[in-house]
């Protein structure tokens, strides 16, 4: 049994150079678990902000459970991210830095059945990167079916 993906930001590998990544815990509501289970969540418009020494995941739109009527939880609650000491001491320490960014990547449940969150320092990419890269992924594409077709 592998991990089971719930929702991916697409979106940051086209808009962000990926320096490093991280598997992340979260403090979820027992509404959220049950909502990730139903795989209604977002996290394309979400960041990683730091506040008071801990790190939240902001922005998140994890959809309200129907059968909780009253006990539901808010759908766009910032959400405490859980890591280790050393960890959160780096990565906030790399933040401070210029142009360094915090943001999650996928939202899935591991083998144990635990809501995990990856997520990476990223470094914004200018126009002219984007293309680059676009050229890139489609010259590989290119190259993959030529050798696929001639080799």
């Amino acid at each position: 049994m592998s991990k089971q993906i719930i929702a991916q930001n697409r979106k940051a590998r086209h808009d962000y150079f990926i320096e490093d990544t991280m598997e992340a815990g979260l403090i979820l509501r027992g509404t959220e678990v049950k909502a990730l289970r139903d795989g209604r969540a977002s996290i394309g418009e979400s960041y990683v902000d730091e506040r008071a020494g801990s790190l939240w995941l902001t922005g998140a739109h994890i959809s309200e459970y129907t059968q909780a009527n009253r006990f539901n939880h808010e759908p766009t609650r910032p959400r405490e991210i859980l890591l280790k000491k050393r960890q959160l001491t780096k990565l906030l320490g790399q933040i401070q830095a210029k142009g360094i960014t915090l943001v999650p990547l996928t939202l899935y449940f591991n083998e144990r059945g635990i809501a995990k969150c990856e997520i990476a320092l990223v470094k914004g990419k200018k126009q002219h990167d984007k293309r680059q890269s676009e050229k890139d992924r489609d010259w590989s594409r290119q190259k993959s079916r030529l050798m696929r077709d001639y080799g």
